[in-house]
């Protein structure tokens, strides 16, 4: 399983629990709001549940370009694979 199947599987448990019910779709492009359903109060727990699973802070500027599940997926890796290169430069200096 690739460092993204991963996170995918990990954000997928997240959807769910903020959800509460199986996400069972395959789509990526399945939109937050609309397609799941979710409100303004969901996406903040969302928001927040994500945050704290994988360490990382999501500027408002990138929220506000997320409009998907794939979306999130793609800025949650991001900044996991920025800050791991971080992490990595950081010990080798």
């Amino acid at each position: 399983m690739t460092d993204r199947e991963s996170l995918r599987t990990t954000l997928v448990g997240l959807l769910e629990d903020e959800m509460g019910q199986p996400y069972d779709l395959d789509d990526d492009a399945v939109d937050l709001r609309t397609g799941l359903g979710l409100d303004s109060v969901d996406v903040v727990g969302l928001v927040m549940r994500v945050e704290r699973q994988f360490r990382i802070r999501l500027a408002m500027e990138e929220l506000l370009e997320v409009k998907t599940v794939g979306d999130l997926l793609e800025l949650v890796f991001a900044k996991k694979t920025v800050g791991r290169s971080l992490e990595m430069g950081s010990t080798s200096a």
